[in-house]
């Protein structure tokens, strides 16, 4: 859980400043959500990998 946690914020965190660049966020609250909804598939996406990882490894 830590590496799935450290790898996000280390590799999520500039693919969410990437992809904001090319959406208009207004508002706050629209840059919040966005963040959070991108952060989350990213989130999904590196737990995936994580196991599979962690599965071919074992």
């Amino acid at each position: 859980m830590q590496v799935t946690f450290v790898t996000t914020i280390l590799v999520g965190s500039p693919l969410v400043v990437l992809a904001s660049t090319a959406v208009t966020l207004q508002t706050w609250t629209a840059r919040a959500l966005f963040a959070v909804r991108v952060g989350a598939l990213i989130w999904f996406l590196t737990a995936v990998c994580v196991y599979l990882y962690a599965r071919y490894r074992a």
